[in-house]
Formats: C-alpha cells, structure tokens, sequence
C-alpha cells in the first residue's frame, strides 16, 4: 500500500491494520463543543480542536485506500445556533480550506463541497470552488464535505428538480426510479456510504444523507471529535468488518 506525501498520521499504527476497509465512509463529528466545555473553554475552541482531528480521519482514510469519505461539518438547522459560533465557524472553514489545500493537493485528493453554498459568504463560496476546481483531477480519495447540508433539504430539492424536469418535458414521470433520483441529489454518481461514523455517543443519523445511507452500516463511539484518532477509525473499521450486509436478504442466501 503506498502512502502519500506530507502525512502526519501514525503510519506504524495504520500499516499494522489488516481488516475491512470500506469503500466510502461517512462521519457525523460530534462533541467539539461540549470537549471544550468539559475543559472550561468557549466552544469554538472545542471546533478549532476538531479541525485537527479532520486532518487525522482525512489523511488516515487517505492512507488506508478509502475511494470517499464525507464528514457532516454543518448543517441546516445548525443556522440557528447563536451568531458567533457560527460566524466563528465559518471563518474556521474558510481557514482550512486555505491551510489544508497544500496538503489535500499533494495527498491527490479532490475536495468536494455539498450543500446549500446560496448560505455561505460570498468570499466563502469562492475559496471552494477554487480549491474544488484545483483539485477536480485528483483521484486517489474523494473528500465530501457537508456544510449548510440537510437530508431533508437536499430531498426535497431533488424534487423540485425532477417536477421542473417533467414539467418541461424532459423526463417522463413513469420512469423515475432510484437511479433517476440519485441523479438529482448533491452526491449525484457518487456510491453510498459503506460505514457512518457518529462520535459522542448520540444515537441518532441528525438529517444526514437520508436517502444515501439507507443501507449503510452505523457505528456509534462515546468518544468526542475532538478526541477521535487513528485507533478509533480503525476499531470503527474492524466492526464494520465483523457486520454481515444483508441488504434486505437472508443470512442464508447472503453467504451462498
């Protein structure tokens, strides 16, 4: 397996790991902001820490040969939170993109940002597709990022699409099925997710990839982003490894 340039990761650690690797992975970060407030710390403080666990999970993914990994960064009801934190998480992701781009450039990884952009700053949007068009060419791993991102949303948009679609002609109604739909989603050509990840321990999906994870594998961890490493991507991993995927079928029929 070779390794990129430019990884900080624990190489020894992740060499060592001999089991299932899923193909696309999907992470809910959860617990920046209460790691922060267990440490008497501004929450933003909890998601500046988080950050680094991204570039963890991104060049440990990376590394392993994982085909796409998409981390729920903000979502659409995450609007409501109080204004400075989401101003200072704006200003965060606009840092990232701008600090990591070297780095997820070297790593041959394209980055690719799903959402309402409308939402986002105008300088914002503009350091994505910036960084999204650089890396359009690389082909070694795909970073999904969800900012302003709702399951919900992001079905009914589809929606909207395909009725303006059959209103005009241009898609018979009949002939709508899953394929055709998918079509019309942010991760339009893109397989689902193999494996969800959800950090703190919160049991719930929290309107992420509704339509996409349908028959995706969940993995729960008590453990806070900020916290979350190599060691716990790859115990996410081996569970994932021990799961029998059934898609709907019998034990029996799945292991003949």
């Amino acid at each position: 397996m070779a390794s990129a340039p430019q990884l900080t990761v624990n190489e020894a650690l992740l060499a060592a790991y001999q089991g299932a690797i899923p193909s696309h992975v999907a992470v809910i970060m959860d617990g920046n902001g209460r790691w922060a407030q267990e440490r008497g710390m501004m929450r933003l403080k909890g998601h500046r820490a988080g950050a680094d666990a991204v570039r963890c999970v991104v060049e440990s993914c990376r590394y392993l040969g994982v085909d796409i990994l998409t981390l729920y960064a903000f979502s659409s009801q995450n609007w409501g939170r109080p204004v400075e934190e989401v101003s200072g998480l704006m200003t965060l992701f606009d840092i990232y993109i701008k600090k990591e781009r070297k780095r997820l450039l070297e790593n041959e990884i394209r980055l690719q940002v799903i959402g309402d952009r409308g939402r986002l700053s105008k300088k914002l949007q503009r350091a994505i597709g910036k960084l999204e068009e650089e890396s359009a060419h690389n082909d070694k791993m795909i970073l999904q990022v969800a900012v302003s991102y709702g399951g919900r949303e992001e079905i009914l948009a589809a929606t909207r699409r395909i009725a303006r679609a059959a209103a005009d002609g241009a898609l018979d109604p009949d002939e709508i099925d899953e394929e055709t739909f998918g079509r019309f989603l942010y991760t339009e050509g893109r397989p689902d997710p193999d494996l969800v990840i959800r950090t703190s321990g919160e049991c719930r999906v929290s309107n992420f990839l509704l339509w996409q994870i349908a028959y995706s594998e969940l993995h729960i961890t008590d453990t806070l982003w900020p916290d979350f490493d190599e060691a716990h991507l790859l115990a996410a991993f081996s569970d994932f490894g021990n799961r029998q995927r059934r898609f709907g079928k019998t034990a029996d029929q799945v292991s003949s």
